[in-house]
């Protein structure tokens, strides 16, 4: 019997993993003809650079060089974080209200492929974002200071939060009745999340309040990972914070999302 059950699920899961490979196919496809949420995700995050860079570099650092080695990691993960912030719960409210998720319901496939679909498109997106900003970036004058594969560890900790933080909108494009509200969402959250960080300064130099908050942000704790791999610092546990927060976004809202996706009948 349990053998079985074994040769049963083991083929679903294989088709779920290729219908969802089909469905990121299409997601991508989609995205060539509409490439609004991977512009939005680095565009923004390269106003906030050189903004940043040439108004409070001198300032905070004494050099915009200087400035330019604190502030690129934090800009790394605002590429990565609004990408995922943006486009998928949008993407996905859009295909329920417009009865494309109808029909994708009247083919044999899993449920959960097209939440998967997407959000595994979504890894390519953000390489993009954060390939594009790397070379904003160096040519601003940034430079790693770090290993090669520590620098690849701060790309992929970055794009880990962006996956698991998207999961969160995912949620909401499935809960809420219009995509303008999943965008009103991400604006209201990217606020307090991206900006009330250690972005732009260290939080010990942040006023009492915000430097609470900004110490207990997740975003904070990706930022200061990055920081320390790209720029070759001791991380002093904010890697390992990281990891965990990814952890409890994906566990918390995956099953939420998938949960709340199948009941749209």
């Amino acid at each position: 019997m349990t053998t079985a059950l074994t040769g049963t699920s083991r083929p679903r899961r294989l088709a779920t993993l290729r219908h969802s490979a089909v469905l990121a196919q299409r997601s991508l496809l989609k995205t060539t003809r509409n490439p609004g949420p991977i512009m939005n995700g680095v565009v923004t995050p390269a106003l906030f650079m050189v903004l940043f860079l040439y108004l409070f570099g001198r300032p905070v650092a004494g050099s915009t060089r200087e400035y330019l080695q604190y502030l690129f990691p934090g800009i790394l993960v605002m590429g990565a974080g609004l990408a995922g912030m943006i486009s998928t719960g949008s993407a996905i409210n859009l295909d329920l209200k417009n009865g494309v998720t109808d029909r994708f319901r009247s083919l044999p496939i899993s449920r959960t492929a097209p939440l998967l679909g997407s959000v595994t498109a979504d890894i390519l997106r953000y390489l993009i974002a954060v390939a594009i900003l790397f070379v904003i970036g160096l040519s601003l004058g940034f430079r790693v200071h770090g290993s090669i594969p520590a620098a690849l560890g701060a790309t992929g900790l970055a794009i880990l939060f962006g996956f698991c933080l998207s999961w969160v909108t995912v949620f909401i494009g499935v809960i809420v009745k219009s995509a303008e509200a999943v965008l009103a969402f991400s604006f209201i959250a990217f606020l307090p999340l991206q900006l009330g960080s250690s972005l732009a300064s260290p939080t010990d130099t942040l006023p009492g309040w915000l430097g609470a908050w900004a110490d207990i942000n997740p975003v904070t704790h990706v930022m200061d990972a990055c920081r320390a791999l790209l720029n070759g610092t001791p991380d002093d546990g904010s890697i390992g914070r990281t990891l965990l927060w990814s952890a409890v976004l994906f566990v918390v809202f995956c099953p939420l999302a998938v949960r709340a996706y199948g009941r749209q009948e």
